[in-house]
């Protein structure tokens, strides 16, 4: 009957003199490659021999070694296989004599290290003893016996009650380390470490490829792709014992002269020391395999069951092991199964039990069990990455006059969702709205109501409503959402024609402004009560923006921790800014993406105590002489003002080739609005890196494109504005409408 290791999860008992190390990943010394360093330097003393005599002295020298070592790695023999007497080898040292002697001591050079053909058990002892000492495992010493590997009386009985108790303590080790695992490959490989080499030689672990989640039914046919592969690797220090010995033997004959396992007797073990296995298998329905996976429970490879199955899993002209040498576990989650696992066995050790069914039954169990968990949770990561990708910008727009920036950190990897949000959004008139937000929480639900609310704020943006009207309404649809819906927001839009910036503030820790001589500061605004608190007013205030200004909007996750207070983290921020834009010269601002690494760089361990939403805009802003604005009056004779006025602003910016374009389309876009409007029509050309023209009236109603019939005298006006224009668009107001088109810098007007 196999015995397991008491535990995987700490350290063995260590005799005298031994160190310790987990079992299996250890570096202890090798009791073979002692023997053969100290039957060389024995040698080295003695007369001189035969390399073949030298040789065969030192593969006796090490098999005796790993006797040693299997009695010390405290494996049971279960029938009774003693050490016989050996004599001394020839061309040895006498005994205590060189650098032997501490060998010597742990075990008489007199001893042989005897195999009886007629017990399988013999030869696994050896065998063991061999991958203990590659294991790193040191001596055990039973208690009150003081000989390594003593295994104490008891009779049968005792023994077996022994075995059974080592037996459910591997499994309880080997199920915990499983059990350790979060994401699909920890799993796997701890399964793979906690049953080689101490229950296999070797695995072979097949999943589904997709793998099912929850609920989902596959549509296809079922693939198994082999996941990963583990076995017993071979003693690393063959090389100093080939060149221990002499250099007239290769490496190989110094393997075969110390009894080296033969790693190419492994069931399904190639001859370079690899697993060859089909990486793809499909299951056929109905066939050997479908099944034995469909039975759930492991099988032997002799069964009837599994001699077809392991063909069709691994490949036909792969070999199969013979006997009950290798163990084929289905591996069935909460619903379906989802995955086999192999384990292999060496010849040179018994073969699986009865018993032994049942530990590839738990074994599988937990890890079917544990895959389908970090299944599910791999889904609801990928959700929360999804959800809060899709709630926050793919990019930010680049409006003209002002650069932006921006950053996002969830509070951490475990928690990737969050309330917090930052918006961009392009205005009538060349404007640009700016919001940063924060909702209460870390949750699903935190993330679905800023997903909501930062939809609410688009759509109030693009009515151009004034910021502090946003936030009375921003409030009313948070109370609409629930009673304990609660967040803060600054909503900012900044002009770039007029250099100023309008900003209101629901709650929301100050922006900062940094100038460009190198001077920042926090901006004193209202500070306002949370959105979601209802009953409450808003205030705006109005604010120079200067040209080559930055203005930074955060949440509190900068700026707050349970190490330092709000108002503490606001002053550290605006020393950060202060200190990045001296490094960079008084006279150039900093580059804005180094500038909004620099600023999450003042973080420190500790301070990430909530998500972190960061928007950085630069205003560069439009120069006076760049823009041209009239008033026209609602009459038949405005379309034919407005043609002059154009053409004499094209005439002083050197644009003159685009005179004919642009006559034509101010035009057509000047008689439609006179045709509605009742006051004032407005005309206002912006040269940036395109000719912006905007038509403004007092009619709501936005104009549409349609295909005009070959008899009506109107209705091409928007035709000709959708051809010749590079782009164009109606905005809404809440005193009208304002229609806009773009036409491209060509030629000598180009700016540069």
């Amino acid at each position: 009957m196999t015995e397991y290791p008491t535990s995987q999860e700490g350290p063995p008992p260590v005799a005298s003199g031994g160190g310790s190390d987990e079992a299996g990943h250890g570096k202890a010394p090798i009791a073979a490659t002692e023997a053969v360093r100290t039957h060389a330097a024995g040698a080295g003393t003695g007369a001189p021999a035969e390399p073949g005599a030298a040789a065969a002295a030192a593969a006796s020298d090490i098999r005796a070694a790993r006797s040693a070592a299997g009695a010390a790695s405290g494996l049971p023999r279960p029938r009774g296989a003693a050490s016989a007497e050996v004599p001394a080898a020839a061309g040895s040292g006498p005994a205590g004599s060189g650098p032997g002697q501490d060998h010597d001591n742990a075990r008489p050079r007199d001893t042989a290290d005897t195999v009886d053909p007629a017990d399988p058990y013999d030869a696994y002892d050896s065998y063991d003893a061999a991958r203990g000492a590659v294991a790193g495992r040191p001596p055990t010493t039973a208690a009150g016996s003081g000989v390594p590997g003593f295994q104490g009386g008891g009779g049968p009985e005792a023994t077996a009650a022994r075995r059974e108790g080592d037996r459910l303590r591997f499994v309880g080790a080997a199920t915990r380390r499983i059990a350790r695992g979060i994401d699909l490959d920890e799993i796997v490989l701890g399964l793979c470490r906690a049953t080689v080499p101490t229950f296999s030689d070797a695995i072979l672990v097949y999943l589904r490829d997709p793998l099912p989640v929850g609920d989902e039914r596959p549509v296809g046919p079922v693939v198994l792709r082999l996941r990963r592969t583990d076995r017993l690797r071979p003693i690393d220090d063959l090389t100093d014992i080939s060149s221990t010995i002499g250099a007239g033997m290769d490496l190989a004959g110094a393997a075969g002269a110390a009894g080296e396992l033969d790693f190419s007797q492994l069931p399904l073990v190639g001859p370079q020391g690899d697993l060859p296995a089909a990486e793809l298998c499909e299951i056929r329905p109905g066939g050997a395999l479908a099944e034995v996976l469909r039975g759930v429970r492991p099988v032997f490879a002799s069964s009837a069951g599994a001699r077809a199955a392991l063909p069709e899993l691994l490949g036909g002209e792969h070999p199969l092991p013979r006997g009950n040498r290798a163990v084929l576990a289905p591996l069935r989650g909460r619903r379906r199964v989802i995955g086999a696992a192999v384990f292999l066995r060496s010849p040179e050790r018994p073969a699986f039990e009865q018993n032994d069914l049942l530990v590839a039954a738990q074994l599988a169990t937990h890890t079917a069990l544990g895959i389908d968990k970090a299944v599910l949770y791999g889904r609801e990561a990928y959700i929360a990455d999804e959800l809060q990708r899709t709630m926050l910008p793919d990019s930010l727009p680049q409006p003209t006059g002002v650069r932006l920036a921006s950053r996002y950190l969830p509070a951490a990897e475990t928690a990737r969702v969050g309330g917090d949000w930052y918006d961009a959004i392009p205005l009538p008139g060349s404007r640009v709205a700016l919001v940063v937000g924060d909702v209460m929480g870390h949750s699903m639900t935190s993330a679905a109501i800023m997903g909501q609310l930062r939809t609410t704020a688009q759509t109030l943006a693009q009515l151009d409503l004034p910021p502090a009207e946003v936030l009375h309404h921003l409030d009313e649809q948070a109370q609409r959402l629930g009673s304990d819906r609660m967040a803060t927001c600054m909503y900012a839009v900044y002009d770039p024609v007029a250099h100023r910036i309008t900003i209101a503030n629901a709650g929301h820790p100050p922006p900062v402004l940094l100038h460009l001589g190198g001077r920042a500061e926090v901006l004193r605004v209202p500070p306002g009560a949370p959105i979601g608190v209802g009953g409450v007013d808003f205030e705006a205030v109005e604010l120079d923006a200067p040209a080559g200004a930055t203005l930074l909007l955060y949440t509190d996750g900068l700026v707050e921790s349970r190490l330092r207070d709000v108002w503490t983290g606001i002053e550290q921020l605006r020393e950060r800014l202060a200190t990045t834009a001296q490094l960079t010269g008084l006279d150039h601002p900093p580059p804005l993406e180094a500038l909004c690494d620099d600023v999450l760089d003042m973080l420190g361990p500790g301070d990430r105590d909530d998500d972190i939403a960061l928007l950085a805009a630069r205003f560069d802003g439009i120069a006076p002489s760049d823009v041209a604005y009239w008033f026209l009056d609602p009459e038949e004779t405005a379309p034919g003002r407005a043609r002059r006025f154009a053409r004499r602003a094209l005439t002083r910016w050197g644009l003159e080739e685009l005179s004919d374009s642009l006559e034509l389309l101010v035009s057509e876009v000047v008689t439609n609005a006179v045709r509605y409007a009742e006051r004032p029509v407005t005309l206002r050309l912006l040269r940036t890196d395109v000719l912006r023209c905007e038509v403004g009236d007092d009619s709501p109603q936005l104009p549409r494109q349609r295909r005009a019939r070959d008899t009506d005298e109107g209705g091409r006006g928007l035709f000709l504005v959708n051809r010749l224009a590079r782009r164009w668009g109606a905005t809404r107001l809440s005193s009208g409408k304002v229609v806009w088109f773009e036409l491209p810098l060509t030629g000598v007007g180009e700016r540069r």
